[in-house]
């Protein structure tokens, strides 16, 4: 089965604990701290490579984990950072927060790499906790977390066109005819199980790419047959061409075939179903002349509606030109920036909000705020811009923390430390 969905589990790696040791030389009887600070941990990094075409590598493997960063030493030693895990994925794949389905990355179009995880930072050795007022601290700073998400890898195909309509109609000669692609052809339903996809080279220099989007039943919306599985592979495409059996050689009307395609379309996805249409009504040489014209009856029914006819044969070529070049002409009047998904999770402040604990505590007038909370969103936030600035700010109120402050008797002016990080307290 063509693998293009899978669910991994992917981990960032830890940061290296920061040291605690003190300069022990002779004749150096008073040695400061010299504890080093701890490596970062791997970052889970996403690379498209152009040789992948599907996500089989992730149908068998679930757990994907980044290296820690190793612990500071003495004499400030800093730790190695650990090295970060690259995942391979075909371009096209969809990269989302399993539970929810929000896009975290598309790796398309300019997007051929990106870090989904960062690894966690280094903590401080004791080096950095000295003061005037505490010359030997014997504290160092834990290194910052992992960060696990379960994820879903969705492969959507790259393609201009997609060829839509029921088992058998001759999607697969259509696209063997007019593209370089090979599909595999016999006369019986669900043959293609994989979405295929060819190049049309036109004389003139214009040129798209076709997907032939397999198992179209009615009920693919709900799961039925193979559509559940492909569906969301014409999610990119700018055009649909609906191809339909004209001469009926299965017994099927081909008026009601495509109004009961297009009803899965638009249940699976309303904006699909909205996109563009032409209609290829295939199998002409095998209409028998002494029938009503089955073209006729197309044109007038699906025409007015702005869905233009051509009759084709796939077998024979004829009509194919025609097709082609009404297809190129409409691509040229549209919008030709390739289809991206938006990222709609983002996991640097998605995965802050966890249930750590914290404490809030008075030592020596300095209110004291400690927990791998926020030792976790200190180590994501950047306070330098105005964007992480407000983003600790907004976490501040909404974990409880600045009503606790103020429940333990908090003034403005009064100072508030949270490991590495001083401030004075203002509403």
């Amino acid at each position: 089965m063509f693998a293009d969905r899978a669910k991994i589990l992917i981990r960032s790696g830890k940061g290296g604990d920061g040291h605690v040791s003190f300069r022990r030389e002779l004749y150096v009887p008073n040695g400061g701290p010299d504890g080093g600070d701890g490596g970062r941990g791997g970052d889970v990094i996403f690379e498209v490579d152009e040789g992948l075409n599907t996500l089989q590598d992730y149908r068998h493997r679930r757990k994907f984990a980044a290296k820690d960063g190793v612990s500071g030493g003495k004499r400030r030693c800093h730790g190695a950072d650990a090295e970060d895990i690259v995942l391979k994925v075909p371009e096209g794949t969809v990269i989302k927060e399993a539970e929810s389905g929000k896009v975290i990355a598309d790796m398309s179009g300019d997007n051929r790499r990106q870090i989904i995880l960062k690894g966690g930072k280094g903590g401080l050795g004791n080096q950095h906790y000295a003061t005037a007022t505490m010359q030997v601290p014997k504290y160092a700073q834990p290194g910052q977390p992992s960060r696990e998400l379960w994820v879903t890898l969705e492969l959507k195909v790259i393609a201009d066109v997609g060829l839509v309509g029921f088992p058998n109609v001759g999607k697969s000669t259509f696209l063997s005819r007019v593209t370089n692609a090979r599909p595999k052809i016999a006369n019986y339903h669900f043959t293609t199980l994989n979405p295929n996809l060819g190049v049309v080279d036109l004389p003139d220099g214009r040129g798209f790419v076709v997907a032939d989007i397999p198992g179209l039943i009615e009920g693919a919306s709900e799961g039925v047959g193979l559509g559940h599985e492909f569906l969301r592979h014409i999610e990119r495409t700018k055009l649909i061409v609906h191809i339909v059996d004209a001469a009926g050689t299965e017994g099927r009307d081909p008026i009601e075939d495509i109004y009961k395609i297009n009803a899965e379309l638009d249940a699976y996805n309303q904006d699909i179903a909205r996109r563009p249409q032409i209609i290829a009504a295939n199998k002409t040489d095998v209409i028998s002349p002494g029938e009503e014209d089955p073209i006729a009856r197309l044109k007038a029914e699906f025409e007015p509606k702005g869905m233009m006819v051509y009759p084709i044969s796939g077998v024979t070529g004829a009509g194919l030109s025609e097709l082609l070049y009404a297809i190129s002409n409409r691509l040229k009047d549209m919008d030709q920036s390739p289809v991206i998904f938006e990222q709609e999770y983002f996991p640097e402040e998605e995965l802050i909000y966890e249930n750590l604990p914290y404490s809030v505590e008075i030592e020596d007038g300095i209110y004291v705020v400690e927990g791998p909370k926020i030792e976790k969103m200190l180590g994501y936030t950047n306070l330098d811009s105005e964007k992480g600035f407000q983003f600790f700010q907004k976490f501040l109120k909404d974990t409880g923390i600045l009503d606790e402050l103020e429940a333990a008797g908090i003034q403005e002016g009064d100072t508030v430390r949270m490991y590495g990080l001083q401030f004075d307290y203002f509403k």
